[in-house]
């Protein structure tokens, strides 16, 4: 199984769980599930971390981060359309495209692949239309599979010590 990671996933673990200042095991743990093919990151969601200054950005910055973490794909453009107007509505307007920003990307790398697993630290909230879509929801709606982010580390086995 190939675990494609939401930012959130590791904006939240650094601020709420496992800060990388005190937990670098963890942070050790994805880059080794990394180089083994089992998490990735894609691209664009990858910029969207990098692009804030914080810890979570400056650690997806190093070399071994990157190289390890990032899903070596380009978007499947076809994919992704059908992601935004199934997933979310077919006739969104430009203030609702950058209101869901690269989340559909996320859930195109994975749309038709039984073999990878869309992993997210948002709540399913079925009654959200529209831009205000969760990325659970949309994943449901595309037959795409999705864990949260404890979910996911139980699937994969995380342990400390």
């Amino acid at each position: 199984m190939l675990y494609l990671l939401d930012a959130n996933t590791l904006i939240r673990a650094n601020g709420d769980y496992y800060p990388i200042e005190r937990i670098p095991q963890f942070w050790d743990w994805l880059i080794e599930c990394g180089r083994a093919g089992r998490v990735k990151i894609p691209r664009e969601i990858a910029d969207e971390v990098t692009a804030g200054n914080d810890d979570v950005a400056d650690w997806l910055k190093e070399a071994d981060a990157k190289t390890a973490l990032r899903l070596d794909e380009r978007a499947d453009v076809t994919a992704l359309r059908h992601v935004v107007s199934k997933g979310y509505a077919p006739d969104l307007d430009a203030t609702e495209l950058q209101k869901i920003g690269k989340d559909p990307f996320l859930v195109a790398y994975a749309l038709g692949k039984m073999d990878r697993t869309i992993v997210t630290k948002e709540l399913s909230k079925p009654s959200k239309q529209r831009a205000n879509r969760k990325v659970p929801d949309v994943c449901n709606v595309c037959g795409v599979i999705w864990l949260n982010d404890f979910g996911f580390y139980r699937e994969a086995d995380f342990r400390i010590g």
